[in-house]
């Protein structure tokens, strides 16, 4: 397929109020400059006249294309669905429900041509209830504070990637958040830039106080894959051997009680808790050589490295 300058990828799932004036304003964005583009919607199984309001679009605009789930998965694998088919050199998701301004797209362009990998949208005057702010907040905080990325809002749907970031990133769970995280420690370069929030005119939000939790443990799991995928012995063995350790030290103080005290070992509960350290070690320690099997066999079977090359230099 031919290549083109940016694709904007909007999840959709009941927004049938909203679609055609997030599409006008679109439009209007592109008016003013001489970039090719394309829009992807991703209608997420939605129940509301939404899929028969994109056809129409699709129907009259070329640059629309409309790509419709068999059931509701969710935002990551709609964002997921809509980068497999897209062409654009830089590639630019929103959200549907016109909270996202594209007035902001050039300014998120601009940002990527300074070279840039990843520029993310920062809503610095959120239009949300007070609840929702501060918990986004929070969630924020742990995410910088865990992976060290610089984000301030890592929520926010408006960002802009560089094809060549995001095409070999595979999403799950909420993961789609975690982008400029996981673009930054493979040595990207990741900003953001104060955006526009727009208070919600039409529709129900979709979101729920749930996501923040989900968010949490898929940062634990993008810190585990970022850090031990190629050598998971790493992970799990050194927590058997602190496990093993708790063991004999456990069974080192039952002996000391006995000598010195004169304490049986059948009256302390000691040994029980030592022998359950040691199973709790050697099955981390087995669990550690599985998930080495699992990884050769993940790298050697897809020809993967666990390594990325910026450029190879060398006399010619």
């Amino acid at each position: 397929m031919a290549k083109i300058d940016i694709s904007i990828i909007i999840p959709v799932y009941n927004e049938a109020e909203n679609i055609e004036e997030l599409y006008d304003e679109i439009r209007q964005v592109f008016l003013l400059t001489d970039r090719s583009y394309e829009i992807i919607f991703v209608n997420d199984f939605s129940t509301d006249n939404s899929l028969r309001i994109l056809n129409q679009l699709a129907s009259k605009d070329k640059r629309v294309t409309v790509i419709d789930f068999e059931r509701n998965f969710g935002q990551t694998a709609a964002l997921s669905a809509g980068i497999v088919e897209s062409r654009g050199e830089i590639i630019i998701p929103m959200d549907g429900d016109r909270q996202n301004d594209p007035a902001d797209i050039p300014k998120l362009v601009e940002k990527i041509e300074e070279g840039y990998s990843v520029v993310s949208g920062w809503r610095k005057n959120r239009r949300d209830a007070f609840i929702r702010v501060l918990l986004s907040k929070i969630a924020n905080w742990i995410i910088r504070w865990s992976s060290g990325v610089e984000i301030h809002d890592n929520g926010c749907s408006l960002k802009a990637y560089r094809r060549d970031v995001i095409a070999g990133v595979q999403l799950y769970g909420e993961m789609h958040r975690f982008i400029s995280v996981y673009a930054l420690w493979s040595g990207g370069r990741v900003t953001e830039v104060v955006v526009n929030h727009r208070s919600r005119v039409a529709g129900k939000s979709k979101y729920g106080f749930s996501r923040i939790f989900k968010v949490i443990l898929d940062l634990q799991v993008l810190k585990f894959l970022h850090k031990y995928m190629s050598r998971p012995m790493h992970f799990f063995g050194k927590y058997g051997f602190y496990a093993i350790a708790l063991s004999i030290g456990f069974a080192i103080w039952s002996l000391l009680l006995k000598i010195i005290s004169d304490i049986s070992i059948s009256r302390t509960p000691l040994p029980t808790i030592s022998m359950m350290f040691l199973i709790v070690g050697i099955q981390l320690i087995l669990t550690g050589i599985l998930a080495e099997l699992m990884m050769r066999t993940y790298y050697e079977s897809q020809n993967k490295k666990p390594y990325v090359i910026k450029k190879i230099i060398k006399k010619k």
